[in-house]
């Protein structure tokens, strides 16, 4: 089980955050300790700030009153509600917060449960509750808690058994929020882009879009992204997404500096596609038997026509060097115009045999043709026929990311509340 506390200053806020999800059914309220209830069970913000007034009004001196801590056991476990509600009170009793007023929020907007506790710091008699040694402390009762409820240990769990896969946004599948954040979130850790042409081209193997926004507000310019889900012909299924719902690294300024670094790479990434590209051409000028061939290589290729059905913009993708690059940005043997020249003229020519790729069988169990001619960007079929989702020293480690982390709405909330207010200049 893993521990995360935030402290502020607006205790409200904190209460507001949990409550809305409350009435958007993405969370309930599980417990209250120490605190005013109601006849109904339902409560408003302001019923749940009542609770705390006492606390507040005999401040003394704490800057930052509210704490919000979130529990998150390991994704593989399964924790019924009353041992939630005996989790949080032994956490807050032996983190000194027994005799404290506070809330637990279950949260189940994600893909795995997990518990948010708002409290206060400070007593009823005014003074501050101690956070000598806090996170250790914290750290110490995680243990315990998971050993008396059998909960999976955060120090000694396998990854490989735990982490996830990226995958492809699935619309039918809903929470379609949750399934971009757990895409844009990480894949800039991992893969180079220069432009938002690139990121673009590579968030369409996700089934993904961003775009670039700009708005005047208050007579000042703003900039952003906002990302849409995306059906299998590549259309937009789906409202936009403004990019602060995913944090920070998903958003235009993090993303253009993204950029600026991707451009520095060292010249052996790029040679890596190059010599790739090289050796394909003189394997076939046919448009889906280069596909197919690149995919054997670990690279995606990404087209972009126009309605005429001219080829206008190719983007290939190394999943072995993690760089993306417009055939443009490789050298001009490989733009856009030559690959149209190219793949125009072996139209009407016999396609060679593309090498063998594995075949799946779909829901009815009926065999169905390779994934590389059923879909458009084929992500992970060289994976699964060079062995790699079964490699420990392959590309497994790479797409692999912490499933216990937050949501993103989470973190910029936790952002926020540790976010320093700026003390007014002086006037003069």
């Amino acid at each position: 089980m893993i521990a995360k506390i935030g402290h502020g200053s607006k205790l409200y806020g904190a209460l507001l955050y949990n409550n809305a999800k409350v009435l958007q059914n993405n969370a309930e309220i599980l417990h209250l300790q120490n605190m005013i209830e109601t006849s109904d069970g339902n409560y408003t913000t302001g019923q749940l700030l009542v609770s705390f007034l006492p606390n507040l009004m005999a401040n003394k001196k704490t800057e930052k009153t509210a704490i919000h801590i979130s529990l998150n056991p390991d994704p593989s476990d399964i924790v019924s509600d009353d041992n939630y509600i005996n989790i949080a009170n032994d956490y807050m009793k032996k983190m000194g917060y027994a005799e404290q007023p506070y809330v637990v929020f279950k949260h189940n907007d994600i893909d795995r449960s997990h518990i948010h506790i708002v409290s206060t710091t400070v007593s009823k008699n005014g003074t501050k509750i101690s956070d000598k040694f806090e996170k250790k402390r914290s750290m110490d009762i995680c243990r315990e808690i998971e050993k008396k409820y059998g909960l999976t240990p955060a120090t000694e769990k396998n990854n490989t058994n735990t982490a996830a896969i990226f995958q492809p946004v699935d619309h039918k599948k809903g929470d379609i929020k949750s399934q971009i954040a757990s895409v844009v979130r990480y894949l800039p850790q991992y893969y180079g882009f220069q432009t938002l042409g690139t990121y673009n081209a590579l968030l369409s193997l996700f089934n993904i879009t961003a775009e670039y926004v700009k708005k005047e507000y208050s007579n000042e310019i703003k900039e952003g992204l906002v990302y849409f889900a995306l059906d299998e012909e590549g259309n937009k299924i789906t409202n936009g997404f403004k990019s602060s719902l995913f944090g920070k690294k998903a958003g235009l300024l993090a993303l253009k500096s993204h950029f600026e670094k991707s451009k520095n790479s060292p010249p052996e990434i790029k040679a890596r596609t190059i010599q790739v590209l090289i050796q394909v051409l003189k394997m076939t000028n046919n448009e889906n038997d280069f596909r197919n061939y690149l995919i054997q290589q670990g690279v995606n290729m990404v087209i972009r026509r126009n309605e005429q059905g001219r080829l206008y913009g190719i983007t290939f993708i190394d999943h072995y060097s993690h760089s993306v690059f417009n055939g443009s940005q490789l050298g001009k043997q490989f733009s856009a115009n030559t690959f149209h020249e190219l793949f125009s003229q072996s139209g009407l020519k016999e396609s060679r045999p593309a090498p063998k790729i594995i075949e799946t069988k779909n829901e009815n169990n009926a065999l169905s043709e390779s994934r590389s001619e059923l879909q458009i960007h084929p992500f992970f079929d060289f994976m699964v026929t060079t062995g790699m989702l079964t490699s420990d020293l392959g590309l497994l480690n790479v797409f692999l990311f912490d499933p216990s982390a937050e949501d993103p709405e989470e973190q910029l909330f936790e952002f926020n509340m540790k976010k320093k207010r700026r003390k007014p200049k002086p006037r003069y």
